[in-house]
């Protein structure tokens, strides 16, 4: 477990991620995180949960209806 310290950035509270957990979420300066409430605390991911769910719906509904899609492209 790792203690992070919060600090003043601006008129803001900011928390400095360690290069070593940078890189195991590989993301880099200008990226998004996301923050999203779990059964017990909070958990940083470098991907949005809730969009990759509409997404797999989305996917599932352009497989079932491949046909349809088709001809409404044309």
């Amino acid at each position: 477990m790792t203690t992070l310290k919060l600090t003043q950035i601006g008129n803001s509270l900011g928390v400095i991620l360690p290069k070593e957990f940078l890189a195991k979420l590989k993301v880099g300066k200008g990226d998004e995180i996301f923050l999203s409430e779990s059964p017990d605390g909070y958990r940083i991911t470098p991907h949005d949960e809730e969009f990759e769910a509409q997404m797999k719906v989305a996917r599932e509904i352009m497989k079932e209806n491949r046909a349809v899609l088709r001809e409404l492209a044309k």
